[in-house]
């Protein structure tokens, strides 16, 4: 059983490296005037530390000290609860990248869960990941637990909305039944039932703020197709229903496949010839389909349907007029 000399050491041990890994160069009187232990006890600690496999070398000077340089080897590592938690949802984000990382990164996730308060483990357990993807929203990561938890707990969310190109909440404050909070595309959406509008929605996480508490409890509802991924990416795609393009068309293009494959996006590229090739694909428009397929630099021959070709007469017109 530790005593309690043995549990003061430890808990300055601790300090004194997260002192350390704070800044730099560190003088030996302001540790010890930090720590309340003599330049001497801090000498012994420090000697504990580099035993433990912690690099820290002695820094010259009139008030000499200490200082943590990268080593060789992987010593202990020492975080934060902040520090924790963001390292946990990273690595359960990386289980899903398909990085070719997924068993490291959790064994990794399991061996720092195994060591984190309970209170801690059960904030990250709260969070739940639908689809992985490149990450890189700006939400904080107490709105991500928060938004996690209420889909976990099932909890009808209150919060205001800011709307594209408006600063400001846009109206009153929403109100979702949350099923799943899902990354894609370097953002969070938040994907729900609406009660007042009878209908799904989806949300883009960075743009909610959250009122509490949150609403009352609600049964479990399966997303149109039961698979959420495919769900989102159906509505990005302007569908209410099925995961594809409502716009979809074919032609042939005056350029090598090679030219074409890299912006073809999730069309369909067949090789005609040394500069001809065939491209199958879609958008939420017909309009918007003709001008993304104008945008090869080359002659494009449309296959169909009639309404692509139509497409491209209008975009046709609009550049004429623009051009005068």
């Amino acid at each position: 059983m530790p005593t309690a000399s043995s549990t003061t050491t430890s808990s300055r041990l601790l300090s004194l490296l997260s002192m350390l890994q704070a800044r730099r160069d560190w003088p030996g009187m302001l540790l010890a005037e930090r720590l309340g232990v003599s330049e001497r006890t801090v000498r012994r600690d420090v000697d504990r530390l580099r035993e433990l496999g912690y690099p820290i070398q002695a820094v010259k000077g009139p008030d000499g000290g200490y200082r943590l340089e990268a080593g060789s080897q992987v010593p202990p590592l020492l975080f934060d609860e902040e520090q924790a938690v963001a390292l946990a949802v990273a690595l359960r984000m990386a289980v899903g990248t398909g990085a070719g990382i997924e068993e490291a990164a959790a064994r990794a996730l399991a061996t720092v869960r195994q060591v984190m308060p309970s209170r801690l483990r059960q904030r990250v357990d709260a969070l739940e990941i639908s689809a992985a993807d490149s990450v890189r929203s700006p939400v904080g990561i107490d709105v991500l637990l928060a938004l996690s938890a209420a889909v976990r707990a099932g909890e009808e969310l209150r919060f205001d909305y800011r709307s594209p190109g408006r600063p400001e909440d846009d109206g009153p404050p929403r109100r979702v039944q949350p099923h799943h909070l899902v990354a894609r595309h370097g953002r969070w959406y938040v994907v729900g039932w609406a009660p007042e509008r009878e209908d799904w929605r989806i949300y883009r996480a960075d743009r909610m703020t959250l009122r509490v508490p949150n609403g009352p409890r609600f049964g479990p509802r399966e997303v149109p197709g039961g698979d959420v991924a495919a769900f989102l990416s159906a509505r990005f795609k302007g569908s209410d229903n099925a995961d594809a393009w409502p716009c979809r068309g074919e032609v042939v293009l005056g350029l090598p496949a090679a030219d074409v494959a890299p912006f073809a996006g999730d069309g369909v590229v067949e090789e005609l010839g040394p500069a001809r090739t065939r491209l199958t694909t879609g958008s939420w428009s017909w309009a918007g389909l003709a001008a993304s397929l104008a945008r090869f630099d080359c002659e494009i021959e449309v296959i169909g349907p009639p309404a692509l070709r139509e497409a491209f007469a209008e975009l046709s017109g609009r550049a004429a007029r623009a051009a005068r």
